[in-house]
């Protein structure tokens, strides 16, 4: 069975059972782009928007008791879950997500009507514009359903990173008293703690959640209220000044209204600003990703100074062989954020006096890298970095035989001394302390204070 909704472009069938109408199915047709649904928080942040607005509109004076009671419940019935499957438009689509706020207006206009006892699609009763979208516009709710939707998952990526952070804190203190060599260039260099490089990758990741942290809370600064272009056109004042209020205590997310409503609609710039955000935590991650596959190479004929947990075979084809696969995902996830920072760059840039229409892109980029680098970060605590085990024997052997801890001779031999004698050593595949020994540059008491692996660590 069906029922005939009209547009401006003509008519349609829609499914009688059906809670969204002519508009979304339209931009279903329209847009088959990803394959994908419109993600569960998103569509919580638009009924919460919804519920804010009707509730402020009711407060102004604008609709009755009676409507704003039935399309708040909609939105609840929408909150705890129901009716997700009523939102049918891609994420990627064209006219800067009006089609996914006019599945949401839909979707609460058909409910609403039939909890006060009428059928779906008798706008009469409420429709989707002149009742669920009153004072409003795209331009003002998409925007902000899409800075709720970022806000909300990036709680997920932040409690990640804090399990990553503690993590790698552990096994710093670990690994603290283990010397192995470091390198700069790939070339060995002087000795390092191994619990010195972990107790890096800790800092690094806390500076990386800050940065992930200030640009969430740029977020938080709402263009609602100011409707098509800022300038709050149709919307009642009292609306207007109450809007952004209410939703922020309806939700407890501390919401603010920006100063100027005409720069938040048509600018971008916090998208951009969290998609860097995103790409350098990313980056951050890869390198300490390729830092674990290298210390963990072999196991007999790389560096070996680590192993990194067995998660499953390695190769159909050479017996025996554990590949680091959690690195590895990993750092396929950091290329893809690189990926999304360009497509959010480009789709900010990308606006036009008064509006930006590329905010799908950027919202549908910005979703999958959080969530994907918050996946990627549980991966990695829980499967690799909590599981490490370090090879203290390796570590020692490499130090010793390294060419690298003559440059402790240098303020009592000088540079060239110790460029001729770190030469020699290696070309007589002798030890360093060997050949000063027989080159007669030290006395045997001078070069074990000296060369010793601790002291160069930092160990007193």
């Amino acid at each position: 069975m069906y029922r005939t909704e009209k547009d401006l472009v003509g008519e349609k069938q829609i499914e009688e059972n059906a809670y969204y109408g002519i508009h979304s199915l339209r931009a279903a047709e329209n847009f088959p782009i990803t394959g994908h649904k419109l993600p569960a928080e998103m569509i919580e942040s638009l009924a919460w928007i919804k519920k804010a607005c009707a509730n402020a509109n009711y407060e102004a004076g604008t609709i009755s008791k009676e409507l704003d009671q039935a399309m708040e419940k909609a939105c609840d019935e929408i909150i705890s879950g129901k009716y997700h499957d009523q939102f049918i438009v891609d994420p990627i689509q064209g006219g800067a997500g009006t089609s996914t706020n006019m599945n949401a207006n839909e979707v609460i206009a058909n409910r609403a009507i039939e909890l006060l006892g009428g059928k779906k699609g008798d706008y009469k009763m409420v429709h989707p514009n002149d009742h669920v979208n009153f004072g409003q516009s795209t331009n003002d709710v998409y925007p902000t359903s899409v800075k709720m939707t970022l806000y909300v998952i990036m709680n997920g990526l932040l409690e990640a990173m804090t399990g990553l952070i503690h993590a790698l804190d552990e096994k710093a203190k670990d690994f603290d008293h283990i010397i192995k060599m470091g390198r700069t260039q790939m070339q060995d260099a002087v000795p390092i703690r191994l619990g010195q490089e972990f107790a890096a990758y800790a800092s690094v990741m806390r500076r990386e959640k800050r940065r992930l942290e200030q640009a969430r809370n740029e977020l938080l600064w709402l263009n609602l209220g100011g409707t098509a272009v800022g300038t709050g056109v149709n919307a009642d004042p009292i609306y207007m000044e109450h809007v952004v209020r209410i939703l922020a205590s309806m939700t407890g997310i501390p919401f603010r209204q920006s100063h100027d409503l005409v720069d938040a609609t048509q600018n971008t710039d916090c998208y951009v600003t969290l998609s860097s955000a995103l790409k350098g935590c990313g980056a951050s991650l890869s390198k300490i990703c390729n830092d674990l596959r290298l210390m963990s190479s072999g196991p007999r004929d790389g560096l070996g100074e680590i192993t990194l947990p067995a998660r499953q075979n390695g190769s159909s084809i050479m017996p025996g062989k554990v590949n680091p696969v959690i690195p590895e995902v990993v750092n396929q996830i950091a290329f893809r954020l690189i990926g999304f920072d360009t497509t959010v760059t480009l789709a900010a840039e990308g606006g036009q006096l008064e509006l930006n229409a590329f905010e799908p892109v950027i919202f549908d980029s910005l979703y999958q890298g959080i969530m994907q680098l918050k996946n990627g970060i549980r991966t990695l605590t829980k499967h690799c970095i909590s599981g490490i085990k370090a090879n203290p024997e390796v570590c020692s052997e490499e130090v010793e035989r390294s060419i690298g801890i003559v440059t402790a001779l240098c303020p009592e031999i000088g540079y060239n001394k110790a460029c001729h004698l770190a030469r020699e050593a290696l070309r007589t595949r002798q030890s360093v302390r060997e050949m000063a020994l027989q080159m007669g540059l030290m006395k045997p008491e001078e070069l074990d204070k000296l060369l010793n692996p601790a002291a160069m660590a930092g160990i007193q």
